[in-house]
């Protein structure tokens, strides 16, 4: 066997390989996002049929209630009635999330960006739902300490992946060909 036979043998072998561990990072990716979108609709579910027009579930008084609300728009009440638009737009994310899932590459420097779209898919995917499925999204934790507005297990993924987010682009990704993997030219 000639050398370039053992060099064409060995990149087939690594191309399996990466083939396999590509195809592997993209099960793990919809396999998690479901449990976490599961785990959210279960505790909305449990939410809505302990607390729907009853009284707070007090928590640590003034500070945390369990509270049931009916969100008809995005963060905070925002752009109520707009469900046409988020259901688009929820869409297109969860396809650049995806994109973004296929090409990061499969190295240890890049599991916190695996990570972040998993969580920020589980939440887009978690609220999506109920707006399909309800056409409003259901909210039920409250932080009354600094009256903040009612949110819900889909939030919190969003919320800590943008706080991922940001701290991966200002402290660990910050030469400028970091993400050029993202790159649609090849």
């Amino acid at each position: 066997m000639s050398d370039t036979d053992i060099i064409n043998t060995a990149q087939q072998d690594f191309n399996c390989i990466s083939k396999k561990r590509r195809i592997l990072s993209l099960v793990l990716y919809i396999v998690i996002t479901a449990v976490l979108t599961q785990i959210d609709q279960v505790t909305k579910y449990i939410a809505e049929q302990r607390l729907y027009n009853k009284p707070d579930f007090v928590i640590i008084k003034d500070v945390l209630h369990l509270t049931y609300l009916r969100n008809n728009g995005s963060a905070f009440g925002m752009f109520s009635g707009k469900i046409n638009a988020f259901l688009v737009l929820t869409v297109i994310m969860i396809c650049l999330i995806t994109y973004v899932v296929l090409k990061t590459p499969l190295i240890r420097k890049y599991i916190p960006v695996y990570i972040t779209c998993i969580l920020l898919a589980a939440g887009a995917i978690g609220n999506f739902i109920d707006r399909v499925r309800l056409g409003y999204v259901r909210d039920f934790i409250y932080f009354k300490i600094i009256n903040f507005p009612v949110f819900n297990i889909a939030d919190c993924y969003v919320t800590v992946s943008v706080i991922i987010f940001i701290i991966l682009i200002l402290f660990v990704y910050k030469n400028e060909d970091d993400f050029a993997f993202l790159s649609l030219k090849k």
